[in-house]
């Protein structure tokens, strides 16, 4: 029965991953017709990336009240209430107040199945979990290009991953008993809800956080301005520079695949450590060439690298912490998590304005040093012991 709620999950996570592609995909159409400037989806995308951080950091009293089956069910229709409002915008203003519904969502949803995997399963399958957050990713954008390609415009690619939403929704709303079930057979920890300000006088806690801001700093980096760096100092055309982007999701993927897999015989902090290795030769790749095939390989091998250490650190939440006070700490380090996807490309920005675009690997590099401190800090505080200590 653990295993059939699984599968339910892993579903779930599709389901996660489904709006957070959307945008990118529909916005060359959708910027036209809605008479608005090319850079206003920045706007659209801190809105949601807002609301996923305060969802994030007051998730745990939500979970620990009304319970993560309850929250996913409620988390995931509301994404496809707001997805039904996209599809529905007739404005830009409109738009912005669908993105609230659409972070907040997202936000719950990300922490209490994080936490409720790492809690009650093994690593092979929380790292599986994350392949799945790849799938929804992946199968969004292509959705969204059939429908404008077969003459739809992008309100019906909207009006179609709404149906697939739709689906997800209605299936947490039915695993309701099972979930139920389960809960009866299985003594499940009772959630203990951290305070914000207690939680940041923690140093330990603010290294777990620093290591989710550096992997989500390497990914979000790489996805927004990645095929910018490959247009502009590369010098591939635009459309090939967007192709090639694709290797970042690629190797994040497999990543995760082979880092479950791989979760069989080495321990989390060893997979991160290889993980870690990995994102080392790639940098080391892209800041010693600019041939076109070497720096997309060193994007493949970025999420590579990259992609196994966010659900690794997951994983071992449980284990550094309390168990009971796991899901508050969990709900910090994703809010930290997507504080940085929302503000690192800004902060990029504002480097390449200074030393142009050919600045990225050398800015990957710093990020990758945030991570790697924050590691081995976390690691040398933990004392090798992985001990309980919250």
């Amino acid at each position: 029965m653990a295993t059939i709620l699984l599968v339910f999950i892993y579903v779930f996570y599709i389901g996660l991953g489904i709006p957070d592609s959307l945008l990118g995909a529909a916005w060359p159409a959708m910027y036209e017709e809605l008479h608005v400037p090319i850079s206003y989806a920045s706007m659209i995308s801190v809105i949601i990336s807002s609301g996923t951080v305060l969802s994030s950091l007051f998730s745990t009293k939500v979970i620990a009240r009304l319970g993560t089956a309850k929250v996913t069910a409620i988390s995931t229709s509301l994404t496809a209430v707001a997805l039904l409002g996209f599809s529905c915008s007739q404005n830009f203003c409109w738009l912005c107040i669908c993105a609230i519904p659409l972070g907040i969502g997202a936000g719950s949803i990300d922490t209490a199945l994080n936490n409720y995997v790492a809690l009650y399963y093994n690593a092979m399958q929380v790292n599986f979990l994350h392949c799945f957050y790849g799938i929804g990713v992946t199968v969004s954008p292509y959705l969204m290009s059939r429908a404008l390609s077969e003459s739809m415009n992008w309100k019906g690619g909207y009006r179609t991953v709404f149906y697939l939403q739709l689906t997800i929704a209605a299936l947490s709303i039915l695993s309701l008993p099972l979930w139920k079930k389960i809960k009866e057979r299985r003594q499940e920890e009772a959630i203990q809800v951290l305070p914000l300000h207690e939680m940041i006088r923690r140093k330990k806690i603010w290294a777990s956080c620093g290591v989710f801001a550096g992997i989500s700093a390497l990914e979000s980096t790489c996805l927004i301005w990645g095929s910018t760096y490959l247009s502009e100092a590369i010098g591939l055309s635009a459309d090939k520079a967007a192709a090639k982007v694709t290797f970042y999701f690629a190797g994040m993927t497999i990543g995760r695949l082979l880092s479950g897999l791989l979760s069989i015989r080495f321990s989390d902090w060893k997979i991160i450590g290889m993980g870690q290795a990995v994102i080392l030769a790639a940098l080391l790749v892209l800041l010693t060439t600019n041939d076109v095939t070497f720096a997309a390989e060193g994007l493949f091998l970025i999420g590579l690298g990259n992609g196994p250490i966010f659900p690794s650190m997951t994983h071992l939440t449980p284990i550094l912490y309390k168990k009971e006070t796991s899901q508050s700490i969990i709900g910090i380090e994703m809010a930290f998590s997507n504080l940085s996807i929302m503000l690192t490309p800004v902060l990029f920005g504002f480097v390449s304005n200074k030393a142009g675009v050919s600045a990225f690997p050398v800015f990957l590099i710093v990020m990758f040093v945030l991570l790697l401190g924050c590691t081995a800090a976390l690691k040398i505080g933990d004392a090798g012991k992985q001990k309980r200590i919250v």
